[in-house]
């Protein structure tokens, strides 16, 4: 098939970015639906003109019904979706990059996404998507999951369908809070990560970032501590990567110490560490939830990014973690390998 690719990619150029374009169109009313058009250029940032004239197509071909509250995708089209996901892969040359960026970042897996998320805010869904289905794959019988927030591990939750095909999961939160934006909070999401998969939850209700002293009279507290223990020594965990000075802003660190992280090389944030470019830990907050050394003892990571912006936190955080099956989408991808070619 790659050989056909090739020769289709030098005769009829056109015709691949035209099925790109329409794949592109169907999954992201298939994400979004009931959209309308005008919503649907916006979101995809192509002109009404280009997206009236595709929407009759893919109506002609019943891939998409179309009524007053908007456009509507057919079993038809989620059908063509779906089989054009591993040729949409092969075109756009994926298999390589996850292949070179496994190497160089020395990786045990890496899932590219394909799109934008910058430009294609259903990306962020195709990902969680990928996440999710990762996650069901993994997950055993007896797992404890310890998970992160933020809007990209929300994503990953809320793609999880609704099933009771795991028994005595335990689900837990791998951060605290923090003082606003709770929807998107771990505790939130343990919840509701627990209540889509038939498991049991504990929470925390703790900030995230404490002083050492309150941190210290915490864990003299039997109860937390246990919790404590059982977050620390989760079967899989699964993470947003942050780059570190939009994290250190939300987590409330101080001007004076996000000015000497800048000026340290600081580019990339989980939890709570904050990296530079080399992957080498320059400041940690002190917390009670999962560190650095709590991941290096054979659990299951699966850490999710998107965004190019985010790229030099994705290689800062994640190089030399041999456990990590890093989902990413394409720009971020592709950003991350120009990244590495200049390196070298």
């Amino acid at each position: 098939m790659e050989n056909i690719l090739k020769l289709e990619q030098k005769i009829v150029p056109e015709l691949i970015e035209l099925l790109e374009k329409r794949h592109d169109i169907l999954r992201t009313i298939c994400y979004n639906q009931p959209i309308g058009r005008r919503i649907l250029s916006d979101h995809m940032c192509i002109s009404e003109r280009i997206v009236r004239n595709e929407i009759n197509f893919l109506k002609s071909q019943n891939l998409i019904e179309v009524n007053a509250l908007g456009m509507f995708i057919t079993s038809d089209g989620e059908e063509i979706i779906h089989q054009l996901k591993e040729f949409i892969h092969e075109i756009k040359g994926l298999s390589k990059i996850e292949k070179s960026i496994e190497k160089h970042l020395k990786l045990k897996q890496v899932i590219i996404v394909p799109g934008d998320v910058e430009i294609d805010k259903s990306v962020l869904k195709e990902l969680g998507k990928a996440a999710a289905n990762y996650a069901m794959d993994v997950i055993e019988d007896n797992s404890i999951i310890a998970l992160t927030g933020g809007t990209t591990v929300k994503e990953v939750v809320d793609s999880f369908p609704k099933n009771n095909k795991y028994k005595n999961i335990l689900v837990l939160p791998a951060r605290g809070g923090m003082a606003r934006n709770v929807e998107m909070q771990a505790n939130t999401l343990v919840a509701r990560l627990a209540d889509r998969i038939g498991g049991n939850y504990e929470l925390l209700h703790v900030p995230d970032n404490l002083s050492n002293a309150a941190l210290e009279t915490i864990l003299n507290e039997k109860e937390i501590k246990n919790i404590i223990d059982k977050i620390r020594s989760a079967d899989i965990l699964l993470y947003g990567i942050g780059i570190a000075k939009d994290m250190a802003l939300k987590r409330g660190i101080p001007q004076k110490k996000i000015r000497e992280l800048e000026e340290l090389g600081a580019v990339g944030e989980a939890f709570g560490q904050y990296y530079n470019e080399l992957g080498e830990i320059l400041y940690s907050t002190p917390t009670i939830m999962v560190k650095n050394e709590d991941v290096k003892h054979g659990k299951i990571l699966i850490a999710v990014a998107a965004g190019k912006n985010k790229a030099r936190a994705i290689i800062a955080t994640e190089i030399n973690r041999s456990s990590t099956v890093l989902i990413i989408d394409e720009a971020a991808a592709q950003k991350i390998i120009n990244i590495l070619e200049k390196r070298e």
